[in-house]
């Protein structure tokens, strides 16, 4: 199981697509004390991969020590980050205090378009510093690369860099229409192109020894499936079932993208609103409506619930938009 904790809003960038709307650091975030009683809870939760994300999460000054904290709870600290705080420095002591791998954003192979995205000169340049570090202390690190209609067609390239790079892994971002997104909807895929880019995605899996990992975009599972690809994930969208994610101020919501405030561990503990939370276990029942309702692969796929959500009037139970295959009850 995954759990995601932004913890701080607090970012370098501004970028266009940023679901958490980061900027400036929020007023009562979670402090240290508060921030490992949380940790605490994730891992009586049963939870097991801590992803620390933000806003920066570098630029949480007790970064080092929840990291080590997080690691002698048996939790298995990763990131994600634009990479431009890491440092040499900064990649031994994360490596030291037990973290596990660094999520780095890389949105295109054309400099001047990653930075004009991330609102950051040089970010493409730092960031790829950042990747270096990484691997100069042998801190694992993967390349996280959100797909719009104008770096489309750059997937297998950017892959390719990831592979020379080091990279263990090359997860693709699919954007869903949440905080500054919602400005830049129009330039999100729909179904046909989802359709083919994760066709080309799976295509590329077969000829690289990496992991190629869609975010956001669960027909991929169906589409691995379909094309004979071997991938080690047991589902696509993991929202509410063994996935959720907390914000700086400690408000639990099934994922990134799905905007449904669940409960804060301020008030009730992590592991009792994962347990018990009516949304999260509505989630679990899969009892989707539409196509998705019926389709053969819903077990395996489960159509993104943000998604569903957002284009059905909140319904996150509803049918997936962008999908070219549900309704169909064969494989």
């Amino acid at each position: 199981m995954i759990v995601s904790w932004n913890t701080t809003n607090a970012c370098n960038m501004y970028c266009d697509h940023c679901y958490r709307d980061a900027g400036c650091q929020a007023t009562e975030e979670l402090s240290t004390s508060e921030a490992k009683t949380l940790l605490e809870q994730i891992s009586k939760a049963g939870f097991k991969i801590m992803i620390f994300s933000g806003g920066e999460p570098l630029l949480r000054p007790d970064i080092v020590e929840l990291v080590a904290y997080a690691s002698s709870l048996g939790l298995r600290p990763v990131f994600g980050t634009n990479g431009t705080l890491i440092t040499l420095d900064m990649a031994r002591r994360l490596k030291e205090a037990g973290a596990m791998g660094m999520g780095i954003s890389l949105d295109s192979l054309d400099k001047e378009k990653h930075d004009t995205f991330r609102k950051y000169p040089n970010a493409w340049d730092e960031a790829v510093r950042g990747m270096r570090n990484c691997r100069e202390v042998g801190l694992p690190f993967q390349i996280h690369t959100t797909v719009m209609d104008w770096n489309v067609h750059e997937v297998e390239g950017i892959t390719d860099f990831a592979v020379a790079e080091g990279a263990v892994a090359h997860h693709f971002f699919f954007l869903v229409p949440t905080g500054r997104a919602v400005s830049i909807e129009d330039e999100s895929l729909r179904a046909e192109a989802y359709e083919e880019v994760l066709t080309r995605i799976m295509k590329k899996q077969k000829e690289v020894n990496i992991e190629l990992k869609p975010t956001c975009a669960p027909q991929f599972m169906r589409i691995a499936k379909q094309m004979g690809v071997d991938v080690r994930f047991g589902r696509g969208c993991l929202a509410g079932t063994s996935y959720c994610i907390i914000s700086p101020k400690g408000r639990v919501q099934p994922c990134a993208y799905l905007s449904m405030y669940l409960g804060d561990v301020r008030e009730t503990p992590f592991d009792e609103i994962w347990a018990k939370n009516e949304v999260l276990n509505d989630l679990r029942t899969l009892d989707y409506k539409g196509g998705c309702g019926v389709c053969a692969f819903k077990k395996l796929c489960g159509g993104c619930r943000a998604r569903a959500a957002f284009y059905n009037d909140g319904d996150y139970m509803a049918e997936e938009p962008w999908c070219l295959y549900h309704g169909r009850k064969g494989v």
